[in-house]
């Protein structure tokens, strides 16, 4: 039986010559009791898609109809979700919760409502942080709150939008199978709207593809029995196909070839602070093991004493190997990233590039944030410059612009090169700071979760981009990353840290499948689900802070 309906759903911004269609033509039934996940890139209308259920927005034309009815406006019956928290700071977890039920249940005695309140604090496993404010909370434990919130409202339909985008990857792999038990035991239609594809297929019992152009795309039945757990779900025909299916359909109607090549990149020499007589002897003679981390550590001064955040940190990377950094939150991956940037003081061990101690930071080792760090006043041309001015002194003001505007074709900005920074989407603005680290001919390209601010299929895409321009560098590059996909499949190697304090190297996992890689030809690799699964073993071992069994790094490097 439908619950909800679209029927001939169009939703417009602007008038006239201005008008935008966000949504066209959605035709969409939500069967009662269903879980429905609606998937798709960023900008497609999903969020607007929710709002539509919710009766927050209204369509320019057709009609949405909950049990026959028209959707007018908000109701108890449709509880929301949001990314974003919206919790009230000064309350406790009880005092948020406690809102909606005072809304929603005047009439209820003091008694029943703490008791209901207390029963959805409950639910989402907040009973022992009952009386702690947001602030004291996880960014995990906040959207917790916001589950409890709506849940305790008693809605036949819960919406959620893009709830779990926030977290970091474990945070929301549990906080997702806690949504599914939430589900299972009420048995509420849910309509979640996510970027993620694992994240849809192990709730989902349908899911359908928002295009890019606001329509209804593919839709796929999820068949797989309940409960979905994730780790075996890796070793599942049925889960790997639909997962080839539905990121080969994404990757097709989402991301098209935006990689323009009119220009040739000038034959210019970059400037870094190698002597002129070091580099000439040294030319040609380092290949193996191009960088070298030796019995490397950190050690932080603390109020109780010194904190040893990494410890015995040993690496030996080839000149153009791609390494893939990966472990838990907290594990130290950003922290040897930035004492190889140079940016972070080495408390003992040592670091050498090209056969030289790092020390201090230089444009030879160029860096990408998390976030891409721009200058919002200039235009993306401009932020390339600056460091290309600084790095070929003696070519020419023509042959700099030449390779600023080469690298910014190579990451898909022709057309927004003289925009600001600050009107460029994150997703463009981390496109100026790829484009801006290979202008720099770096000998080092280090990337710290340089896509982690991203919705998951803008990460795709970046993804593509950099595999892309590396194809064409070689540049020897390390990527921290949480994510197991990403990791795969940019690396030769997987280098996975234990959790700290104390972290270390506790497997490296070489990853022998061709390049040039894509994301659908890994898919369909006979042995990439056995990398796959070799990373989450790891992963799975040090989820709940497991600390590190005693083995040598020769050991560790033989496996």
């Amino acid at each position: 039986m439908s619950i909800l309906k679209f029927e001939n759903v169009t939703r417009s911004f602007g008038t006239g010559e201005e008008a935008a269609e966000v949504l066209k033509d959605i035709n969409l039934d939500v069967a009662e009791g269903e879980f429905l996940v609606i998937l798709g890139f960023s900008g497609t209308g999903k969020t607007t898609l929710i709002n539509l259920m919710a009766g927050l927005d209204r369509p320019s034309s057709g009609r949405v109809t909950f049990k026959g009815a028209p959707v007018t406006g908000p109701g108890r019956e449709r509880g929301v979700v949001f990314q974003s928290y919206s919790l009230m700071p000064w309350l406790t977890v009880n005092g948020n919760v406690q809102l909606a039920v005072d809304t929603v249940f005047p009439d209820l005695s003091k008694a029943d409502k703490a008791r209901k309140v207390a029963h959805y604090v409950g639910m989402v496993g907040l009973s022992h942080a009952a009386n702690r404010r947001p602030a004291e909370l996880s960014g995990g434990m906040r959207q917790r709150v916001n589950v409890a919130r709506a849940l305790a409202m008693s809605p036949e339909m819960l919406l959620l939008d893009e709830p779990l985008s926030a977290l970091d990857a474990l945070t929301r792999a549990n906080l997702a199978t806690e949504i599914e038990q939430i589900w299972e035991a009420d048995k509420k239609t849910c309509v979640l709207i996510t970027n993620d594809v694992d994240e849809a297929i192990i709730l989902a019992d349908r899911i359908i593809a928002l295009d890019p152009d606001g329509s209804l795309g593919r839709e796929f039945a999820v068949t797989m029995p309940r409960p979905r757990d994730r780790g075996a779900m890796n070793q599942d025909d049925t889960f790997k196909r639909l997962r080839a299916d539905v990121t080969r359909y994404l990757m097709d109607v989402g991301i098209e070839a935006r990689v323009e090549g009119t220009r040739r990149l000038p034959d210019v020499t970059p400037i870094h602070s190698v002597p002129t007589a070091v580099k000439a002897a040294q030319k040609g003679l380092i290949d193996d093991r191009f960088l070298d981390f030796s019995q490397l550590h950190k050690i932080y001064p603390t109020p109780r004493g010194p904190l040893t955040v990494v410890e015995d940190f040993d690496l030996k990377i080839d000149r153009g190997e791609f390494i893939s950094l990966i472990g838990h939150s907290g594990c130290g991956k950003s922290t040897v990233l930035t004492m190889a940037a140079g940016l972070n003081e080495i408390s003992r061990g040592a670091i050498k590039l090209d056969g030289r101690h790092v020390e201090g930071a230089d444009p030879e080792r160029a860096v990408v944030f998390q976030s891409p760090n721009l200058f919002p006043w200039l235009t993306a041309r401009e932020n390339v410059a600056v460091g290309v001015d600084k790095v070929y002194p003696r070519a020419s003001q023509g042959e700099r612009q030449d390779v600023v505007e080469y690298y910014l074709e190579r990451v898909g900005l022709a057309e927004s090169m003289n925009k600001p920074a600050c009107e460029l989407s994150n997703g463009m603005q981390q496109r100026v700071g790829i484009a801006r680290a290979f202008a720099l001919s770096p000998k080092l390209l280090l990337l710290d979760e340089p896509f982690g601010m991203l919705d998951s299929l803008t990460r795709w895409e970046l993804q593509e981009v950099l595999m892309e321009v590396w194809s064409r560098t070689k540049v020897t590059a390390i990527c921290v990353t949480h994510d197991v996909d990403e990791a795969i499949l940019l690396a030769d190697r997987v280098v996975m840290m234990t959790n700290g304090p104390q972290a270390t190297i506790g497997k490296i996992t070489n990853v022998d499948l061709p390049r040039p890689r894509t994301r659908k030809a890994l898919l369909e690799h006979p042995d990439y689900y056995t990398y796959r699964q070799e990373v989450l073993d790891f992963l799975e071992e040090f989820e709940h802070g497991a600390k590190p069994k005693s083995r040598s790094p020769k050991a560790i490097a033989a496996e």
